[in-house]
């Protein structure tokens, strides 16, 4: 009985440590903060905003019908992908973003879902993600041998600085930290704004918006948040701020900027009001079949970019991290193959290659040929 009492004792207090272990993990800043206040109380008024989250606007299980959390980890543990990341260090090139000329049009990928964009003289960055890794446990998600090309000290100041939805793979504590000095406006869903001000963000630099609300930036520039079906959360709380597209206008272009999404209805209905549009910049990987609401499966990003009416694609979020268990180079592959059939333009540069927006046509290498 002694031995069954003390074995009890053991237990609760095992639990009770990982407990307080997991409560203490969970107040690093990096997690950030839930909305208080004035903010929660503009979230509140959302139409997107119900039941105490934030709502796709179709109905979206975060897994496919007849599977389970058990059924994905099984998966990723026992069937794991041989080639779900590139055992050869993945080429790449640099470009000076420091002295860029102000007159080009430039695009530069970071790999995954960060990139730079400089347009009619304003510089503009989408989800950097520079530390090397995209969770909080940073050897769950290291970065590739090689993609690691750029710092912080690297890039310019930016014009606007474009944020997604706050999973780790799109908003990097470390990089923006980094990078506060540079920034002059950040430009995110409703709720995000949350985090930033909590990592010593001015909050008069930061705009929040709902889907469909316009900002207009500067001279000739105006962004406008538009919907994506995903989901939101960085701990144990998910859907208290929003995941969203842009749609970004300058003076002399119009691009779509996609941020996570699984397929549905909001591209044509984005198309048809907003397009058509020079660039459609869109999330082509960490895609599998138990999840295929939340994220596209390739040959839907094809068919988003038309939905769009965009008259070039460049698919983004993959080459640099596993979220997925597909191999690695499988989303250019599909992608490219369905665009080739579709006759639809596709940029894809290699990391830190510079693409010139004013000939998107530009034939690019299909550099992940032969890489292991």
């Amino acid at each position: 009985m002694k031995i069954l009492k003390m074995t009890a004792v053991i237990l609760l207090a095992t639990f009770l440590l990982i407990g307080l272990s997991v409560y203490i993990f969970l107040q690093q800043p990096m997690f950030g903060k839930l909305s208080t206040g004035d903010r929660l109380a503009r979230i509140e008024k959302s139409p997107n905003f119900k039941d105490g989250q934030f709502q796709n606007q179709s109905i979206t299980p975060d897994l496919a019908e007849g599977v389970s959390y058990y059924s994905v980890l099984k998966e990723f543990l026992f069937n794991k992908n041989k080639r779900n990341k590139p055992t050869d260090i993945l080429p790449s090139k640099k470009t000076d973003l420091l002295n860029l000329d102000p007159a080009q049009n430039t695009l530069v990928w970071f790999g995954h879902s960060s990139y730079f964009l400089q347009v009619d003289g304003k510089k503009i960055l989408v989800d950097p993600v520079l530390s090397g890794a995209a969770s909080p446990i940073k050897a769950t998600t290291r970065s590739y041998p090689g993609t690691d090309v750029y710092s912080t000290d690297e890039l310019p100041e930016i014009d606007y600085l474009f944020i997604s939805h706050d999973h780790w793979d799109h908003l990097d504590h470390e990089t923006l930290l980094a990078l506060k000095p540079k920034i002059k406006k950040i430009v995110t869903g409703l709720g995000t704004g949350a985090h930033l001000e909590h990592w010593g963000f001015d909050p008069s630099v930061i705009i929040e918006k709902d889907w469909y609300e316009t900002e207009a930036l500067d001279n000739g520039f105006s962004v406008t948040a538009t919907p994506a079906r995903h989901f939101s959360g960085r701990g144990l709380t998910r859907n208290k701020a929003l995941w969203i597209s842009f749609v970004l206008k300058t003076p002399t272009m119009k691009v779509y900027i996609g941020g996570d999404s699984g397929y549905d209805k909001h591209f044509g209905e984005i198309g048809q009001n907003y397009g058509p549009f020079d660039l459609a910049i869109l999330e082509c990987g960490q895609y599998d079949k138990s999840w295929k609401y939340i994220h596209m499966m390739p040959e839907e990003v094809v068919k988003a970019s038309q939905d769009l009416n965009a008259k070039v694609l460049m698919p983004v979020h993959w080459a640099k991290f596993s979220l997925g268990n597909h191999a690695w180079d499988d989303p250019i592959l599909r992608v490219t193959n369905e665009a080739r059939r579709l006759n639809v333009p596709v940029l894809h540069p290699m990391i830190g290659e510079g693409v010139n927006l004013q000939d998107t046509l530009t034939k690019f290498q299909e550099w992940w040929k032969g890489i292991n």
